[in-house]
């Protein structure tokens, strides 16, 4: 696991009228603060890669769908320095996932449906100022595969 990321499974309660998933609670060990919360919808094939944070911390879950996220760490200080990882998130892993300030980050939206990603980060989107750092999402540098090969 790329340094400073971290993961919780998340679980279903289920009754007879559906269920119940716990997502992000003020005394969990993931809760980094509360900036805003919000949710990003991609559709089918799109891939959303790749952007990261200076100060901000990202702490979501893939509440729709299926996605598979793109980590690439770019901190020069970092154990992990420019390693790569790949997790599906979502329908088939409910997992919360916390990815700290510099490590470079995406999703591609996997299978037929469009998928909801819900972000708590500790910090707010600020319009004039935004913490955003943006890179194309098939830059060689990074060299990350997106779509799936074989059969």
């Amino acid at each position: 696991m790329i340094d400073g990321v971290r993961t919780k499974t998340l679980r279903l309660i289920p009754d007879s009228r559906g269920y119940l998933m716990e997502v992000l609670r003020d005394d969990d060990d993931l809760f980094a603060g509360f900036g805003q919360c919000y949710v990003s919808a991609t559709y089918p094939g799109i891939v959303k890669a790749w952007h990261a944070h200076s100060r901000q911390t990202d702490t979501f879950c893939c509440v729709q769908g299926n996605v598979k996220v793109g980590l690439w760490d770019g901190r020069e200080d970092s154990p992990t320095y420019r390693q790569s990882e790949a997790l599906v998130l979502g329908e088939f892993n409910r997992t919360l996932l916390q990815i700290p300030p510099g490590v470079w980050h995406g999703w591609m939206c996997l299978g037929t449906e469009l998928a909801v990603v819900l972000n708590v980060p500790d910090r707010h989107y600020v319009y004039d100022e935004p913490d955003e750092l943006r890179r194309p999402w098939d830059d060689a540098e990074i060299g990350f595969e997106w779509h799936v090969r074989g059969g």
